[in-house]
């Protein structure tokens, strides 16, 4: 069976990319703010935090991401592919879209290297990371679902035992 997806699941796979940009963002503004605050608008406040302004930049940043992963994973036209050509599609659309909000809010300077490895290795990390964690999530559930199932099959065998 297929789940639908509603404006909840949305909301609710936006604001956890959110806590977590959020969260890793603060942690460098802590450990590189001060470096960076002449350099970057995203550590314009150096070790003092995030501007509301940068926030809600990742905040649109966020929804467009799942708005992105939605498109890949749920509609049809894309059900023929592959799930790993998925994926790949995905986050190729999700490092243009960084990509996007980079050069119109000068995030930081796009014709420097250092900043752009910074944050492809800080992406590849953060994918590599939610990949483990969702792999991890699945086989859960498989395994939840594999343990229903054999009660389920028990318990059709014990009845069927008290008819026969």
């Amino acid at each position: 069976m297929e789940k639908r997806y509603n404006f909840f699941d949305f909301a609710t796979h936006t604001m956890v990319i959110f806590a977590l940009s959020v969260i890793i963002l603060n942690i460098f503004s802590l450990i590189f703010g001060n470096d960076a605050e002449g350099y970057s608008a995203i550590f314009v406040l150096g070790n003092r935090g995030i501007s509301a302004e940068i926030v809600f930049q990742f905040l649109a940043l966020s929804a467009l991401i799942t708005g992105t992963r939605f498109t890949f994973f749920t509609y049809t036209f894309f059900k023929c592919m592959t799930i790993s050509l998925r994926t790949i599609c995905m986050v190729t659309a999700v490092i243009m879209e960084v990509a996007l909000f980079v050069i119109f809010f000068n995030w930081f300077p796009a014709n420097s290297w250092k900043p752009w490895l910074g944050f492809l290795i800080c992406f590849g990390v953060c994918f590599v990371v939610s990949f483990l964690v969702m792999i991890l999530k699945e086989k859960m559930e498989n395994r939840k679902l594999d343990e229903a199932l054999k009660r389920l099959q028990e318990m059709e065998n014990n009845e069927h035992d008290l008819y026969y």
